[in-house]
């Protein structure tokens, strides 16, 4: 089981830790953040809809899928998506990529709250205290709050409490059954692209055209970052559990931040990378090991249990 999806989390954390470079492309040239979302999932939808056509995939016909697909798309795709876009319209792709690193403590509060078998524990307690004033050395606070940075931060810090919830969503209602991965993403991400597109001119209108340096920016995130990735994180939820499908943003910060210093001259402050480091270690303390939590099951035992975490 582990060898089966150790490869894919590792290829899924440089595929979206390099996403924070190509949306501040995407922003910086202009494009609107809903737009943005749009652009993603509308590239996303079609590298899909070709994996599905090559592998003779028969897309999913029934109404409860396509329902459950509608929410878990506004959880994971066209809200995040939106919010993340505009938070990178005043932080750095950097600090985005940290401030993502939480996602894993959004994902335990959910959990805790609509699973009556999982416990509030003094550890989980502690390291979510723990990451959270991580994030408040990302912001350094003891220079104030306030300005483009906060606002920015928070608008990431939104996208990941959607990403927490759509992860425990998704694996109770939408990632089991006999579905492929491909097939259940390709449905996800065109709905993502359908509510966008209903979403985007009415928030934004309509955008100027953009270069064709963002529009390859725009391709390669949607086709990579939304299509590709969304099979491979299906497929680690499946195998690990929506918990340690979220732990990808252990790694992703990195490849977030070495994107960001290399190719876009972005600065890297101490700030950062202790309040990163702090945010994993809170992470690493709400995922201690307790009495019938997950971290004592089998990958097989995660698979046929209903539970999201």
């Amino acid at each position: 089981m582990q060898s089966s999806w150790v490869g894919k989390f590792a290829l899924l954390s440089a595929i979206w830790g390099a996403s924070f470079a190509l949306i501040k492309v995407a922003v910086e040239a202009g494009v609107p953040p809903v737009w943005v979302a749009f652009g993603r999932c509308f590239f996303g939808a079609l590298a899909l809809g070709l994996v599905c056509l090559v592998t003779r995939t028969p897309l999913p016909r029934d109404r409860r899928t396509w329902g459950h697909a509608l929410v878990v798309a506004t959880l994971l795709n066209a809200v995040p998506f939106t919010l993340l876009a505009f938070g990178e319209t005043l932080v750095t792709s950097v600090l985005a990529g940290v401030f993502n690193a939480t996602m894993p403590l959004t994902t335990l509060v959910f959990v805790l709250l609509v699973v009556p078998a999982e416990k509030v524990t003094a550890a989980r307690v502690a390291g979510l205290a723990v990451g959270f004033s991580g994030v408040l050395v990302v912001l350094g606070v003891w220079d104030g709050v306030g300005g483009d940075v906060l606002v920015g931060g928070l608008a990431c810090l939104g996208a990941t409490t959607f990403y927490g919830a759509g992860y425990a969503y998704t694996r109770r209602f939408f990632s089991g059954g006999s579905q492929s991965a491909s097939a259940l993403s390709a449905v996800q991400v065109t709905c993502a692209a359908g509510e966008l597109a209903i979403a985007a001119p009415l928030i934004a209108g309509v955008p100027d055209r953009p270069g064709w340096f963002a529009v390859g920016a725009l391709v390669v995130l949607g086709a990579a970052g939304t299509g590709w990735a969304y099979v491979l994180n299906l497929d680690v939820i499946r195998a690990a559990g929506p918990t340690v499908a979220a732990t990808v943003t252990y790694v992703a910060p990195v490849w977030s931040t070495v994107a960001g210093a290399l190719l876009l001259s972005e600065p890297v402050g101490w700030n950062t990378v202790v309040g990163g480091a702090v945010v994993i270690a809170g992470v690493l303390l709400a995922r201690k090991p307790h009495n019938g939590g997950i971290a004592q099951k089998s990958g097989s035992q995660v698979v046929r249990s209903n539970k999201p975490w």
